[in-house]
C-alpha cells in the first residue's frame, strides 16, 4: 500500500500497540504466521514469476530462485520451539547460589528495505526471520522493480493484518519518511551509498541495523583446476539475472598460465547457455532500467572485448561480455559492476593475487578455484570477505546453515536460517540468585578480605 507520512506514523503506532499485547511472543502464533506466509507464497508463485519476468525478463526457472527460501520456512517451523528456549550458561563459584540463562526475545517493530535485483526474495526472506523472532514489521520493496513491488504489497495485504505486518510501496520520499521514524531494527539490502544513508538515519534513533551491501567480489583462478567445470560455474554465476546479483563474481583474477584456455572455455559456455545470439535466448535477462543500462554501457569502453559487447537500448539488452586488457585503475575496476560485464586480470603467483585483493575494500563474496588444498587454506587464512565459495560461484547463498552477510564496506550483520532468528532477536541475560544462602565476602567491612578476593580473581 502507498502511504502518506501520517499513515506511516499511524501504522507504526498500531504495530507498537499490537506488539505490546504480547501476542507475537507466543510460539504457536509465530508458527501459524510462518505457515500463512508459506501458503501465500505458494498461491502467488505464478504472479511472482510473471512480475520478475516483467521487471527483468527473468526466465521462469530463474524466477523460482526468488522462492528458494521456502525451505527455510519449513526449517523455522520445525525448529522454532527449540530456538526460543532459554539457554543455560555456567556461573562462577563466587556467584553461588545462582543460575544463569540467556533468553531470546523479539525486538519490537522492524523495518525491512529490499533491493530491485531479487525484488521478492530480498524482502520476504528476512521477513520470515522477523516473524520467527516474534516481531511486527514493515517491509519496503524496491520501487524500481515496479511489478514485483505491487505483487509483494498485494500478497502481504491479503495475508496479514497491517497492525502486524505491512508492506509500503513508493519511491525515495517514502523511504525517507520510513527512515525518519523510530524502529527497533532495520535490515537494508542495496548499494553502499544508500547503505550509508540508512545507517546515518538509524543512528539518529540509535536503531541497530543489518546492511546487506555488495562490492567487487573477486574470482581467483589457480592453474590447478578442472577447466570445463570452472568455466561453466563462473559463466553461470556471473550471467544469471544478467549479472545483477550482489554475489556475482565481479572480476576474474586468473593465473597467467591458464588465462587463454579459461577464456575460450567461458566463451564456449556462454554460447552453450545462451546460443550464438543471447538477445534471442529465452533464458537471458535484461537490465532493470535505462539508468542502469546507460551506466553499464559506459563501462564497455574499457579494455578489449573478448566476447560480447553488444547492446540494444530499446530492450535494455547488454550481451554477456568478457573484457581483457583492463588494469586496476580502469573505471570498470572502481565500483561494483552489477551487470553482465566480466573484466579479466592476470597474476603469476598466488601471493601476488592475494595482495591485490587485500589492497581493495573487503568484498561481500570471494571465489577461489583450485584443487590444491594448501592454496585453498592460504586464501581462507590470508583474505577477508563476507563469505567464501571454493570451486563454485553464488551457491553459498543457498545454504541455510551458513549465515549470509558482508564485512567492512560490503555490509554489517547477517541472516539466513538460524542467523535470521538471531538477527531479529535480543538475547537477554538473566542471573537468578537463591535466597537460601549468602556469601558475606562482598559486603563491607573489607578488613582481612583482600587476600581472599585476590585468590578468587587470580586463581
Amino acid at each position: 500500500m502507498l502511504l502518506e507520512e501520517s499513515s506511516i506514523a499511524n501504522i507504526l503506532n498500531k504495530q507498537r500497540q499490537f506488539f505490546a499485547t504480547g501476542k507475537t511472543k507466543n510460539v504457536d502464533f509465530r508458527i501459524e504466521q510462518l505457515k500463512k506466509l508459506k501458503r501465500a507464497v505458494s498461491d502467488y508463485q505464478e504472479k511472482i514469476a510473471a512480475a520478475v519476468k516483467a521487471d527483468l525478463n527473468r526466465p521462469k526457472f530463474e524466477a523460482y530462485f526468488e522462492l528458494t527460501f521456502l525451505t527455510e520456512i519449513n526449517d523455522a517451523i520445525k525448529k522454532l520451539k527449540s530456538w526460543v528456549k532459554p539457554r543455560r550458561v555456567s556461573t562462577p563459584i563466587e556467584q553461588f547460589p545462582a543460575g544463569a540463562k540467556i533468553y531470546p526475545e523479539p525486538l519490537g517493530v522492524v523495518l525491512i528495505i529490499g533491493a530491485w535485483n531479487y525484488p521478492f526474495q530480498l524482502v520476504i526472506y528476512p521477513l520470515l526471520g522477523a516473524i520467527a523472532s516474534g516481531n511486527c514489521g514493515i517491509i519496503k520493496p524496491s520501487e524500481i522493480a515496479v511489478n514485483t513491488s505491487e505483487v509483494v504489497a498485494d500478497l502481504i495485504a491479503n495475508t496479514f493484518d497491517s497492525n502486524y505486518i505491512a508492506a509500503v510501496t513508493g519511491g525515495v520520499e517514502v523511504s525517507q519518511q520510513l527512515l525518519a521514524e523510530k524502529f527497533d531494527y532495520i535490515l537494508f539490502t542495496g548499494g553502499t551509498r544508500v547503505g550509508k544513508i540508512v545507517m546515518e538515519a538509524a543512528a539518529k534513533n540509535l536503531t541497530p541495523v543489518t546492511l546487506e551491501l555488495g562490492g567487487k567480489s573477486p574470482c581467483i583462478v589457480d592453474d590447478d583446476i578442472q577447466l570445463e567445470y570452472t568455466a561453466k560455474r563462473i559463466t553461470w554465476g556471473k550471467f544469471i539475472n544478467a549479472g545483477q546479483t550482489c554475489v556475482a563474481p565481479d572480476y576474474l583474477l586468473v593465473n597467467k598460465s591458464v588465462k587463454s584456455d579459461l577464456l575460450e572455455k567461458i566463451k564456449q559456455s556462454i554460447e552453450e547457455f545462451y546460443g550464438e545470439n543471447p538477445a534471442e535466448s529465452p533464458d537471458y535477462c535484461r537490465i532493470i532500467n535505462e539508468k542502469q543500462f546507460n551506466r553499464l554501457s559506459d563501462l564497455l569502453k574499457d579494455g578489449k572485448i573478448f566476447i560480447g559487447g553488444e547492446t540494444k537500448s530499446e530492450e535494455r539488452y547488454i550481451s554477456p561480455t568478457v573484457i581483457e586488457g583492463v588494469d586496476w585503475d580502469s573505471e570498470i575496476m572502481q565500483e561494483e559492476i552489477f551487470g553482465p560485464i566480466l573484466p579479466v586480470l592476470e597474476y603469476e603467483n598466488l601471493d601476488e593475487a592475494i595482495a591485490l585483493v587485500n589492497s581493495r575494500p573487503k568484498p561481500l563474496s570471494l571465489y577461489f578455484f583450485s584443487r590444491n588444498k594448501r592454496k585453498q587454506e592460504q586464501v581462507l587464512r590470508e583474505t577477508s570477505s563476507g563469505n567464501v565459495c571454493i570451486n563454485d560461484t553464488v551457491m553459498q547463498f543457498g545454504v541455510p546453515s551458513l549465515p549470509f552477510g558482508g564485512v567492512g564496506n560490503s555490509g554489517i550483520g547477517s541472516y539466513h536460517g538460524k542467523a535470521s532468528f538471531d538477527t531479529f532477536s535480543h538475547y537477554k541475560s538473566v542471573l537468578n540468585k537463591g535466597l537460601w544462602f549468602d556469601l558475606n565476602i562482598r559486603y563491607a567491612p573489607y578488613k582481612n578480605k583482600v587476600g581472599l578476593i585476590r585468590r578468587i580473581i587470580f586463581r
